[in-house]
């Protein structure tokens, strides 16, 4: 998705996630097909969501992608009855002063030890429009759909 710097480990991909849940692509892609909830999930105008017709709209540009850099300001553990074991989120500063956040995601266990404080993380995300039109600014709303993530 984005192009990687020799330090940099890819710890996440969508791709491989979607492969070993098939069960998010159903229950995202039946959300789209509701008519009964008009206002909830993806538009899908541009292929279902993990359609082989979705991936090809990110890849042709048709679903627009942004790139995220930072370096991780903090770690923590997220909610009210979060559990130390379980997910963490991070915050991190962007290149362009703006603070971010994220939960802490990898393919393999054994990479989220990577997410540490001064580690430099990169995002790629995909902004796929939700059905629910127009955004409150009056611009276009649209999911942030995170398809990979690098650590260095």
């Amino acid at each position: 998705m984005h192009t990687i710097c020799n330090e940099e480990k890819i710890v996440y991909e969508l791709a491989k996630y979607l492969v070993a849940h098939p069960e998010q692509v159903a229950m995202t892609q039946a959300l789209t097909l509701n008519v009964a909830k008009p206002h909830m999930g993806l538009l899908g105008s541009e292929g279902l969501y993990g359609s082989k017709e979705w991936w090809q709209s990110i890849k042709d540009g048709r679903i627009e992608v942004r790139t995220f850099k930072g370096t991780i300001q903090r770690l923590y553990v997220a909610g009210q009855d979060a559990d130390e074991d379980e997910g963490k989120d991070f915050e991190y500063l962007c290149e362009d002063g703006r603070v971010r956040t994220e939960s802490c995601v990898a393919n393999y266990n054994a990479d989220l030890e990577l997410y540490r404080e001064g580690a430099v993380v990169t995002l790629v995300y995909a902004l796929d429009k939700l059905k629910k039109q127009p955004a409150r600014n009056g611009g276009i709303n649209f999911a942030e759909i995170l398809l990979e993530v690098a650590i260095s």
